[in-house]
């Protein structure tokens, strides 16, 4: 330990630098791998990033235009910046040069973005009459967004929606439940583009409003600085404690989450600073880039601000549903997330040794503390929307709040250039989503128009025999593989189409035949398909977020995606927990029992983080192992005979380690 400190004492913790970070990211967010324009090309991107700004900002404020226009312009913008921004070829990003077809691709996408908006009279005349026009024009919307898909957010949701295109036309050779009458050319061509269940449906429509506006709140806090606050606001509170640099990592990742929607931003972003530092206090390589990915991957799901999808289970749940209840709901499970997390890094330290951050290491929290005014935009939109203000308003007062707040300090203040910046970076982290929600849109429209949802529900439930449990885990399998080739934007709708609707038929046998779904029911079944889906960026063989840890840390790929599955274990238990104990949620539910589910879900993550890490108080010899993970699993199933053997068999085995912890106590193992 004395060796470690020494190494931090003479060595400051290096950074990586803003080119390697791209690099990185370039490498497993497809997000991220766009060209570098130079010279004329450059302003003609940045100045048609502002305009798309400029048009969702203007709508967002003086209310928008029908349901066809917002979205196909909107459509329309997404698509030509994509063809001008992302290279038909991964390794192309290198060249800042446009090529030819790229610029006629852009040009198509601007016609498609107009079409309706400049012929909407007349297309709602002849709604399902559609001329060769029309034709063309919805062929190429459906062409153009199935490439930008591919371009933006990777080859797997391009595949998923041309597979469901192909199932619309040869719905009859089909077996079985999957079995339709089949859609012709003309009727698939009318249902993705001329109407509002295809590719201008719900998911482009919640990117059209509620996800931009929040995409842009979270722009301007970056330019605060409020990234690197966060590093040292983590630094100042739990640098100290053991095992310091990980739990830094825990902590600003659970706030870098608050305006991240992706895990792979989050790792690099957040990464570059606690993953050196981890190293160097003595965590192995691929366990300190473990940590963060599995923090950086939970920051989907921490209030107020969570990743796009939770925007779209507002309005997949309806029932008229607002935002703040989706945040409120996701609020102790993301607690249990971070604790689970947090449990475990503090037993590998413990196990392995390692104490905090020396005292030179360490920033002047009365500094820190002074800029805590930098929160102040994140605290206004949790009371603003506590309190009923409309989401995308409480978004817009949060950008001004943000603003003003920033000109409180010179280091922190946004000039004009700053906030036109903020403007446009915000419309480029808006694009990979934008393509997403409409190739989403495309398996929707599909899913809906045939019936496969109910046919693949029904399928889902006799596979699993009608248990419940085993529904659950065919939906758990389901979710992460998609997950692995799918932003966890596209996984949740096709997830939520298709699997929720099981567990949902399921969890309604007890209630009276033809009844609404009750609110907590569809929270439950929704909040599952999503957590899965966001735990699928840890999961090897394809854990993006755990691949981009690697990066940052110099370890082996899957070595850290394993684990950041083990500190993640809490994300593939607590989706269970949310089925079986739904006062979780905080739906008509009292704090009383809260306290209780709370307190018991937490002993039971502390049981099973001794377990998978082998310490406590002192090592955990095999035996107690196996007897830690067993009062674990009794703890977390809410019932009450299996809660009071789990806390009994807790209590026994916490008071023998903290008895036998200098008997029995070994010296910490090497890092």
């Amino acid at each position: 330990m004395e060796e470690n400190k020494q190494k931090l004492d003479n060595q400051d913790v290096e950074q990586l630098s803003e080119e390697e970070q791209k690099a990185i990211l370039a490498k497993y967010d497809p997000e991220s791998n766009t060209r570098d324009h130079q010279g004329l090309m450059r302003r003609i991107v940045y100045f048609a990033l502002l305009a798309f700004t400029l048009f969702q900002l203007y709508t967002a404020i003086n209310g928008q235009f029908t349901a066809y226009i917002q979205r196909s312009v909107h459509l329309g913008f997404a698509l030509a910046l994509i063809f001008l921004l992302f290279p038909a070829r991964k390794k192309w990003a290198v060249k800042s040069t446009v090529p030819w077809y790229d610029y006629i691709l852009a040009l198509l996408a601007v016609v498609v973005g107009l079409y309706w908006p400049l012929f909407i009279d007349d297309l709602v005349l002849r709604v399902g009459n559609l001329q060769t026009a029309d034709f063309v024009i919805g062929v190429l919307a459906i062409l153009l967004t199935l490439e930008a898909a591919r371009r933006a957010v990777g080859l797997p949701i391009t595949i998923i929606a041309s597979v469901f295109l192909v199932y619309a036309f040869f719905g009859p050779y089909f077996p079985g439940f999957l079995a339709h009458r089949g859609q012709s050319i003309e009727s698939i061509v009318q249902l993705m583009f001329f109407t509002t269940d295809g590719i201008l449906g719900t998911p482009l429509s919640v990117s059209a409003t509620f996800i931009f506006v929040f995409l842009l709140f979270g722009a301007f806090l970056v330019k605060t600085g409020v990234g690197q606050y966060f590093n040292d606001l983590a630094v100042s509170f739990a640098g100290k404690l053991t095992g310091g640099p990980a739990k830094v990592a825990i902590f600003s990742s659970a706030l870098q989450g608050t305006i991240s929607g992706s895990s792979v931003a989050n790792v690099v972003t957040s990464g570059s600073y606690t993953i050196p530092m981890m190293k160097k206090l003595g965590y192995r390589k691929e366990f300190a880039g473990g940590v963060e990915a599995a923090a950086s991957t939970g920051g989907q799901i921490m209030p107020p601000i969570m990743g796009a999808a939770a925007f779209l289970m507002v309005e997949f749940i309806g029932n008229g549903i607002t935002y703040w209840e989706i945040a409120k709901a996701a609020a102790i499970p993301a607690i249990l997330y971070f604790t689970g997390i947090w449990i475990m890094t503090h037993f590998e330290a413990k196990r392995v040794g390692l104490e905090g951050l020396p005292d030179d290491q360490m920033p002047d929290r009365k500094e820190v503390l002074k800029k805590l005014y930098l929160l102040g935009p994140i605290l206004a939109i949790i009371i603003m929307l506590f309190v009923g203000v409309p989401t995308m308003q409480a978004a817009l007062w949060g950008i001004v709040i943000a603003i003003v707040l920033s000109a409180l300090d010179k280091s922190t203040r946004m000039s004009f250039k700053d906030i036109i910046d903020a403007m446009v970076d915000g419309a480029r982290t808006a694009l990979a989503v934008a393509a997403a929600t409409a190739a989403a849109g495309i398996i929707v429209g599909v899913v809906v128009k045939t019936g496969l949802g109910l046919g693949l529900a029904n399928g889902l439930i006799t596979a699993a025999g009608g248990s419940i449990l085993l529904t659950l885990f065919f939906t758990m399998i389901a979710s992460i593989i998609l997950g692995m080739g799918s932003p966890t934007t596209a996984n949740y709708v096709i997830t939520s189409t298709i699997a929720a609707p099981a567990i949902i038929t399921l969890l309604m046998l007890d209630e009276p035949a033809g009844a609404a779904v009750p609110l907590v029911i569809a929270l439950s079944a929704h909040f599952f398909v999503f957590y899965f889906g966001i735990v699928a960026d840890i999961t090897p063989p394809v854990a993006l977020a755990a691949f981009a840890a690697s990066g940052v840390s110099g370890g082996d790929p899957i070595r850290t995606g394993v684990n950041a599955s083990k500190l993640a274990i809490a994300a593939f238990i607590i989706p269970y927990m949310i089925i079986f104990s739904p006062q979780l949620l905080m739906i008509d539910t009292t704090l009383l029992e809260i306290a209780w589910v709370l307190f018991t879900a937490i002993s039971g993550m502390i049981a099973i983080g001794a377990a998978i890490i082998g310490f406590w108080y002192r090592k955990v010899f095999w035996y107690e192992r196996i007897l830690a993970g067993i009062a674990g699993l009794l703890l977390i199933y809410p019932e009450g005979l299996s809660d009071t053997i789990g806390l009994v068999m807790f209590i026994i085995l916490l008071a023998i380690q903290f008895v036998t912890k200098d008997k029995f106590g070994t010296k910490p193992a090497q890092a």
